[in-house]
């Protein structure tokens, strides 16, 4: 995860944001809507203006199921109170920040087996049916940025690295991968310096 942090803050930096306006680790909170504060993962703050905002998350086995709920109502939450928090004016006068979510999910087969459905009322929307794990987060990602919560999501696959095999890295879907996720932040980055 911290490979593809850096990354995200040589690209940034590339493409044209100072180094000493990415913030990790130190100075990251925002303030909420729901809450008084947030720490994000990576934020770039320029000449007093939130310029992008980033969620980077991963979950490895064995507990897939309770941990895909959790951070679904984390991430729908997060990007509600941080948009509500926008509308309020908590991140100042500026244009429109980048919100982007990096999902990295262990690839191993647990996460490709289907998984059955608890029904005991109503049925689930019937994308869900026999859908595996890794399917129901490319669900979660796809509909993340439809109901544009999210400018961009990424959704990575990585196996785990053993004596026999080096780390695989996959995307399951064309517009969930690194370099669109990439390229829509270095497009916004770009976009907020010509209109400074």
């Amino acid at each position: 995860m911290l490979a593809f942090e850096q990354l995200l803050v040589n690209l940034s930096v590339e493409s044209g944001v100072p180094s000493e306006d990415i913030h990790r680790r130190a100075a990251i909170n925002l303030p909420g809507y729901y809450r008084p504060e947030k720490e994000w993962d990576l934020l770039v703050v320029s000449r007093g203006q939130l310029v992008a905002a980033i969620e980077l998350k991963s979950q490895a086995g064995p507990s897939f199921g309770n941990n895909f709920n959790n951070r679904v109502e984390e991430a729908v939450g997060n990007a509600t109170d941080f948009w509500t928090a926008y509308r309020e004016g908590r991140f100042g006068a500026g244009p429109r920040p980048f919100l982007g979510y990096f999902f990295l999910l262990e690839d191993c087969d647990k996460v490709r087996r289907p998984v059955r459905n608890e029904e005991p009322h109503f049925p689930v929307d019937p994308v869900f049916a026999n859908a595996s794990y890794s399917q129901r987060y490319e669900i979660f990602c796809h509909r993340l940025v439809y109901e544009r919560l999210y400018d961009s999501v990424c959704l990575t696959l990585a196996t785990k690295p053993t004596m026999y095999s080096a780390t695989r890295i996959s995307h399951p879907a064309g517009d969930l991968t690194f370099y669109r996720f990439v390229a829509t932040l270095q497009g916004h980055i770009t976009t907020w310096l010509r209109s400074q």
